[in-house]
């Protein structure tokens, strides 16, 4: 299955070295990239111009952010390839993560989103992970309804039938798709990516700034997280959810999810008493 991948950068030019060393590292990996950068000023465009690589298919110098959501919105809708994938500018990709994710697809028709799993070696435990590990052929899948946009690949198809992004967070679109009917989650065996925007990561380009770097993070700005403890008690979260967490949509939707926020709530509340 062909793939079309859309890497977005926007002012981090230590780490995109990284992702294009990453992304180009193994020569058999077939695949097409657009690079999408929104506006940098710090030399990240420089550097991306200058690249050769013949999967590079074209190159956007936007001189607006239309962010994330919206480079990959008219990348996709434009592409004629079958699988579609979306590249952060702070990922550190696996060699050969296409090839093990497009086969994925080929073999399981109602595959949605796919992805590697970015959140870090240490924080996965698979005896608490294993209830949701899903056997599809000869392929397993770590289930659940979203897993964040970056380093996975998604049927052009099924992205068509319920997109295209409405918000700078994928995880409204991989729920919608989920409610289809489509298997979202993790390949299993894990395929671990380097996440350099973690506060944690020694790749971290905010160290000296930690305040600022996370101003500077969708994810961090949506939910309130200005310190390392809160970005790691978010993460932590964030992670027991993937692990524990039931991997059907129902539970995230409707009333279900209503009475499961409902209940958070009031356990967050009671812990504060």
């Amino acid at each position: 299955m062909n793939i079309e991948l859309v890497l977005v950068s926007y002012n981090r030019l230590p780490y995109i070295k990284h992702v294009v060393e990453s992304l180009f590292a193994d020569q058999t990996e077939e695949f097409t990239v657009v690079f999408w950068d929104n506006g940098s000023t710090d030399g990240t465009r420089e550097f991306l111009a200058a690249q050769t690589d013949p999967r590079i298919s074209e190159m956007v110098f936007s001189t607006e952010n239309v962010w994330v959501h919206g480079a990959a919105n008219r990348v996709f809708e434009a592409s004629k390839a079958e699988l579609l994938g979306i590249l952060n500018d702070d990922i550190i990709l696996s060699p050969g993560w296409t090839r093990t994710l497009a086969q994925a697809h080929a073999d399981i028709p109602r595959l949605g989103f796919v992805g590697c799993w970015h959140l870090g070696e240490e924080f996965f435990d698979y005896n608490r992970a294993r209830k949701k590990i899903q056997t599809f052929g000869a392929h397993k899948i770590l289930r659940h309804p979203w897993t964040g946009g970056a380093s996975g690949l998604v049927k052009r198809s099924a992205w068509m039938e319920v997109g295209p992004f409405e918000s700078k967070q994928t995880t409204d679109l991989w729920i919608r798709m989920a409610g289809k009917g489509y298997v979202n989650g993790f390949y299993f065996p894990l395929i671990f990516v380097e996440h350099m925007d973690y506060a944690w990561s020694d790749f971290y380009m905010s160290r000296d700034d930690i305040s600022s770097g996370l101003s500077r993070s969708v994810t961090a700005v949506a939910q309130g997280v200005t310190t390392i403890a809160d970005a790691r008690a978010w993460h932590q979260k964030v992670v027991d959810n993937l692990l524990d967490g039931p991997w059907d949509v129902k539970s995230y939707i409707g009333w279900r999810g209503a009475l499961n926020r409902l209940k958070e709530k009031l356990c967050r509340l009671k812990g504060k008493i």
